[in-house]
């Protein structure tokens, strides 16, 4: 969205913004847009809205009705555009990736880089080709990661340097002063699209491990274990490695010197408020006073 509104505002004329179909949200299966289309509406942009984008014959007339198209931008679109789209703007299509590629390639980089513990990532603005992230690169720039950021602000701050980022390079792109740079291929490493199964605890793993997990599947699909039959989304927690532990006890939710937590293979997850499927977000206090009975206590 960044970049959609920062193209408007440096006067490039949009003539379409395409993204993915409304589809249902929540318990209720609300139909919701996606956040781009709300900014286009705003915007009073032409939107398109393909189901896909291969052999869609409709989206291709009304691609074609546009007229002559310049550039193509591509911001977390998660479709592999098919190669007579890649073709159709004079300039190609440009792609702002969050990850300093050829690293973190595919759906879930910043996930990726999270959970894994990385201390920089960075933006990429490449040129699309016909496989996934896979183009030349025009630019690139570091980003550290500040030690307790989750994945929503590091998305989000992303996404702002990579609008900037865009904007500064086109002037020179468009004058054929920028050569793209062919990608390391033998250095790409790949990412996955995220499932709800991805966010289940491993208490083996020490509580360092799980934190980062915390922070990059936050608040989808969380961090999340199985506890007296229901599931048990943990909302805010920090690691202390410091806590000794007995490995028999691994897995355990606990009371130590009266911090809640879960005893992991390495030190213990302090968990400051917490939520039962089905049920309201509780504090460790509340959460305390209401299964004090059903947690162990650590001496």
């Amino acid at each position: 969205m960044p970049a959609l509104k920062k193209l408007r505002e440096s006067g490039y004329k949009i003539l379409a913004v395409i993204t993915a179909p409304d589809k249902p949200v929540g318990r209720e299966k609300t139909i919701t847009p996606p956040p781009v289309k709300i900014t286009a509406q705003e915007l009073g942009l032409k939107i398109l809205q393909p189901p896909k984008l291969r052999g869609n014959s409709q989206f291709w007339d009304e691609l074609k009705s546009l007229g002559d198209i310049g550039l193509g931008v591509v911001a977390a679109y998660g479709k592999i555009i098919p190669e007579e789209i890649l073709e159709l703007p004079k300039f190609g299509l440009l792609n702002i990736h969050p990850s300093l590629l050829p690293k973190y390639r595919g759906a879930s980089p910043i996930q990726a880089v999270l959970s894994n513990g990385e201390t920089e990532t960075g933006v990429t603005i490449m040129k699309l080709d016909k496989e996934m992230d896979h183009g030349p690169i025009l630019a690139q720039k570091k980003v550290e990661i500040k030690p307790n950021e989750k994945y929503p602000e590091l998305s989000e701050r992303l996404s702002e340097i990579g609008s900037d980022m865009l904007i500064d390079i086109l002037p020179d792109y468009f004058a054929g002063k920028i050569k793209p740079a062919e990608q390391n291929h033998s250095s790409a490493t790949l990412t996955k699209i995220i499932k709800k199964e991805d966010g289940k605890a491993d208490w083996s793993l020490g509580a360092n491990w799980l934190y980062n997990t915390y922070r990059a599947f936050y608040p989808w699909p969380g961090l999340w274990t199985e506890w007296e039959g229901k599931i048990l989304k943990i909302i805010e927690c920090s690691p202390d490695d410091a806590v000794i532990t007995a490995k028999a006890d691994t897995g355990a939710l606990a009371i130590d010197g009266g911090k809640l937590g879960f005893i992991c293979g390495k030190g213990f997850l302090i968990v400051k408020s917490l939520q039962r499927a089905g049920e309201k977000i509780l504090s460790d206090s509340q959460f305390i006073q209401g299964y004090g009975k059903l947690i162990k206590k650590i001496p």
